[in-house]
């Protein structure tokens, strides 16, 4: 095993026990607003600082950014590990059994290690760079749809990015008259996963951060699909903007979208 991503796991399952003890004690779970619909609790706070103490024993060295706590620069800048502690911390809030824990390894840029791990299920998403994508040790092929009849998208609505909403929703009736329904499951690196393992064809969001999707995106494409963003790019790591699944159904996303996107959502 890639000695990162033997860390990288043992931090997802630690923080991952956490919060599963968490979800057992409602009454201990404090929560906070940090920004417009944007919510915090303890359960993240502790379960970040667990991924921390995991990477820092190993890797002193290393930078971290995470979602609560921003960049810990260290040593070397050059090896990012990218983390969020609860992706879905809304389903938590209300005691909805769908979250996970994120954590990716960025070198030089360039993400070589991502782990997603749901602890309700137990189910550990993981992927090096070059060595294919894997659940609990089994190897991951994404869907192999021809086009967007009969698929099933998964998506999030841009509640933190509400200016997008018409362009949203233009985006979605476009594609529901080609596709058979969709998900909005409230954590996009599950999403990621879930069209790693082919559970949903593809996937499409405005708006999100690093630590949402670093992991999601490794394990998509060692799975054997695509993510760009909505013009077919790789500016997604800046905008937030993407779609993910195998090369066709991306590009088929790609085409029925064009028309209905603001000038914003093409940068």
């Amino acid at each position: 095993m890639h000695p990162m991503l033997n860390i990288a796991v043992r931090a997802a399952r630690k923080a991952g026990n956490v919060i599963a003890r968490s979800y057992e004690t409602p009454d201990a779970v404090e929560t906070s607003q940090k920004g417009s619909n944007d919510f915090v609790t303890n359960v993240d706070h502790e379960a970040e600082r667990q991924i921390i103490e995991v990477i820092r024993r190993s890797y002193p060295q290393h930078t971290i950014i995470t979602e609560e706590s921003g960049e810990l620069a260290a040593q070397d800048q050059d090896i990012q590990w990218v983390i969020d502690p609860l992706d879905g911390t809304t389903n938590f809030i209300k005691r909805l059994p769908h979250f996970s824990v994120s954590i990716a390894v960025r070198v030089k840029g360039r993400t070589e290690v991502g782990v997603v791990y749901d602890p309700m299920r137990n189910e550990l998403f993981s992927a090096v760079r070059g060595q294919g994508a894997q659940l609990n040790g089994y190897r991951l092929r994404g869907g192999s749809a021809r086009d967007l009849d009969g698929t099933i998208l998964a998506t999030g609505f841009p509640f933190k990015v509400r200016q997008h909403t018409q362009s949203y929703f233009n985006v979605v009736s476009k594609l529901f008259t080609q596709c058979a329904d969709f998900r909005r499951s409230g954590s996009a690196a599950l999403d990621l996963a879930y069209v790693a393992a082919g559970r949903v064809d593809g996937f499409f969001e405005i708006g999100l951060k690093p630590w949402d999707f670093a992991a999601g995106e490794l394990l998509v494409r060692e799975a054997g699909g695509l993510v760009t963003d909505f013009i077919g790019g790789h500016n997604f790591i800046t905008s937030g903007n993407l779609v993910a699944g195998n090369p066709r159904v991306v590009k088929s996303i790609l085409a029925n979208i064009r028309d209905e996107l603001s000038d914003a959502l093409k940068r």
